[in-house]
């Protein structure tokens, strides 16, 4: 759908910003049903939070009668000790998303366009749009990856920011790190180049490899980080930012006073660097991504090559007929307009979900 378009259900603005952006099929179908189904449709961590997480919560509920200043600046102390800055380049936030309002919204409020590749998670873009910036699209290459030179050649006098997001959402796909770093360098010079790595710890840790280090060279570059995904703290609302002091001391003016919660602090504290947990979800996300990447390759339908926890390919019937069966079966998945067609994006859920889900599927579209 065109970004800003109303959403249904009665959302709130922050909730309808926050939002992947719905396809034409998605507004058709607009019935909900009531039932648990298996989530699909939110590249959401089927494993966590970890044991050290759920511990660390429980123990926390002694301190929720305290605000959570001092908790707050331990993590962020231990997330600047990680990221190699000093605390005053980490900027903490409810999740990564309220890093991508804020951005969003100061390109609106103080002027310019913002550029993307497209399909790609567009919260920060509908924010800047809400607050009258252009928003300019370039499509993903061929391998349903960012097109950096195409994005590159489409930079303008106004371009005040460039997202990127990589790993990419909704495609898992990746872009080459020599390619993606000297992109961030050379279009750093023109505006601030924001780099959302929401996915990077699913990759293995040697392909890891975040732009955090440009910003400690002094490149006018943004990351943002966020404990949703491999961590499975989703619903604890925690991430940050590392940028360049001032560059924090800007966005900050933008916040509304949000103090992250003593259980999501706690949270965040037990889950950070928990080498066990990430491998093991990285483990079983890659084997249950496999076995569905297997059967929609057996199917001859293409997809990009993901390496994440979410997979996009084209749509094998009408959109709205897939959402209607896949939920009659207890499957929640998303539909995306792209390139005047639809396509299926579908989150990688654990092994037996995949399964059931692959035979459920293989039913709606026979």
């Amino acid at each position: 759908m065109v970004a800003g378009t109303a959403m249904p259900f009665g959302l709130s603005l922050v909730q309808e910003l926050m939002a992947a952006p719905m396809s034409q099929a998605e507004l058709d179908f607009s019935a909900l049903k009531n039932g648990k189904l298996i989530r699909l449709g939110s590249n959401e961590n089927p494993y966590g939070p970890s044991m050290k997480a759920r511990e660390a919560i429980k123990q926390s509920i002694t301190e929720g009668n305290r605000y959570s200043f001092e908790q707050a600046d331990e993590i962020r102390q231990m997330i600047a000790a990680k990221e190699g800055v000093s605390t005053d380049h980490i900027l903490l936030t409810a999740g990564s998303g309220e890093v991508l309002a804020i951005s969003g919204m100061s390109v609106g409020l103080e002027g310019g366009s913002v550029l993307s590749a497209w399909p790609t998670f567009t919260m920060l873009m509908n924010f800047a749009e809400k607050y009258n910036a252009r928003w300019d699209r370039v499509n993903l290459d061929a391998n349903m990856a960012h097109d950096l030179e195409a994005m590159a050649s489409a930079v303008k006098p106004d371009t005040k920011l460039v997202f990127v997001v990589n790993p990419n959402n909704p495609t898992g796909t990746v872009v080459d790190n020599t390619r993606l770093r000297n992109f961030c360098i050379e279009t750093s010079k023109k505006a601030t180049v924001f780099s959302d790595e929401a996915y990077l710890e699913f990759l293995e840790p040697s392909q890891q490899s975040s732009m955090v280090d440009l910003v400690r060279q002094g490149h006018n570059v943004i990351v943002s980080r966020t404990f949703s995904k491999i961590y499975g703290l989703a619903g604890m609302r925690i991430g940050y930012a590392v940028a360049k002091p001032d560059m924090i001391k800007k966005m900050a003016k933008y916040q509304m006073g949000t103090i992250i919660s003593q259980a999501a602090l706690a949270a965040a504290k037990a889950s950070l660097g928990d080498e066990e947990f990430m491998s093991y979800t990285r483990k079983m996300n890659a084997e249950a991504r496999t076995y569905f990447t297997d059967y929609l390759d057996r199917r001859k339908w293409f997809h990009g090559k993901s390496l994440t926890n979410v997979v996009l390919f084209p749509a094998p019937k009408d959109g709205k007929t897939i959402l209607e069966q896949t939920m009659q079966r207890g499957y929640q998945i998303r539909v995306w307009d792209y390139q005047d067609k639809e396509w299926c994006r579908v989150s990688i859920g654990t092994l037996d979900e995949m399964k059931s889900f692959v035979k459920a599927f293989d039913e709606v579209v026979a």
